[in-house]
């Protein structure tokens, strides 16, 4: 009994506690996970949610499936709420780490007026975007993170154009730090983390996240497939700092394109334009490369 009772008292500390309903494989829960070896057991956050998975997961009110305090927020409005928690919080003098966490939709499209406003009034907030490529709660749409030819709900003959690029509009803003997270690159994530904690003012870091049912991909596969994206130069893993230094963390290996695309369906309708994807990620990395040339990075 002591043993069962000590298991149950651990599970409650966990950010994402056990019997959650989110599904197999999902990479926000890895994510989250992850999250929680940053912090420490001793250390909880305070978050902004708004409409997405991660508020789904936390269950029916009264109870969470989440062991921090959320605050549970519409979908254009989390970094406002956000920017609310943590002045009450520094005028009340308490040191917890206020954290919006947030899918693709809210932040990429409905989310980037108030995204916009709060890392221009440099708000000590720490933003997470868990970038699942779609509108993953609501039907599996596309959003302007959705990749250039991918199959979505509402793209069934591939979508025609590329991919927002989320992380050089953060970096105009100038914000203190900005960076990308591979769940696949564990020290890398959590070095990241731990060095945005003790940054003031507003961060941004976004992990790329694998939704098996969205991108018709196997649940067990998840890690592996962030793994590809990375060597095959799909999801560049950098950081910037104040908007104007870059450094990159991991380079491609070579690993061809269409290992990535194999495993996941949602890819079929790009079969005969892959070559399309790949002249894009090498225009990418140009551009990437020749920012971290001209303008090297270290914290």
């Amino acid at each position: 009994m002591t043993a069962m009772a000590t298991q149950v008292e651990s599970n409650c500390d966990a950010l994402l506690r056990a019997g959650n309903t989110n599904c197999a494989g999902c990479g926000m829960s890895i994510g989250l996970q992850l999250l929680e070896q940053a912090l420490g057991k001793d250390r909880k956050p305070l978050m902004a949610i708004p409409a997405c998975c991660g508020i789904v997961t936390a269950g029916a009110f009264p109870t969470s499936a989440y062991g921090a305090p959320v605050a549970a927020s519409t979908f254009a409005s989390a970094a406002a709420v956000a920017t609310g928690l943590s002045l009450v919080g520094e005028i009340n003098g308490e040191d917890a780490p206020v954290m919006v966490w947030a899918g693709d939709g809210g932040t990429y499209d409905i989310g980037v007026a108030t995204l916009s406003a709060a890392a221009e009034r440099n708000e000590n907030v720490l933003y997470f975007c868990y970038d699942n490529e779609i509108y993953g709660n609501t039907g599996g749409q596309r959003s302007s993170a959705t990749p250039e030819y991918v199959t979505t709900s509402t793209t069934p003959r591939g979508k025609a154009e590329r991919k927002k690029d989320m992380m050089a509009i953060m970096a105009a803003h100038r914000i203190p730090y900005a960076a990308t997270l591979s769940v696949a690159h564990r020290d890398d994530f959590l070095r990241k983390v731990r060095y945005a904690l003790t940054v003031k003012g507003f961060r941004f870091l976004v992990l790329l996240s694998p939704c098996p049912t969205g991108w018709k991909s196997e649940p067990q596969e998840s890690v592996d497939l962030i793994d590809l994206a990375v060597r095959c130069g799909v999801f560049p893993v950098f950081e910037v700092f104040d908007g104007m230094r870059y450094r990159i963390n991991v380079r491609p290996d070579g690993t061809p394109l269409e290992k990535y695309a194999e495993r996941q369906r949602r890819y079929a309708a790009a079969s005969m334009n892959l070559e399309g994807v790949r002249r894009h990620v090498a225009e990418q990395w140009a551009w990437l490369e020749g920012m971290e040339r001209a303008f090297p990075g270290s914290e």
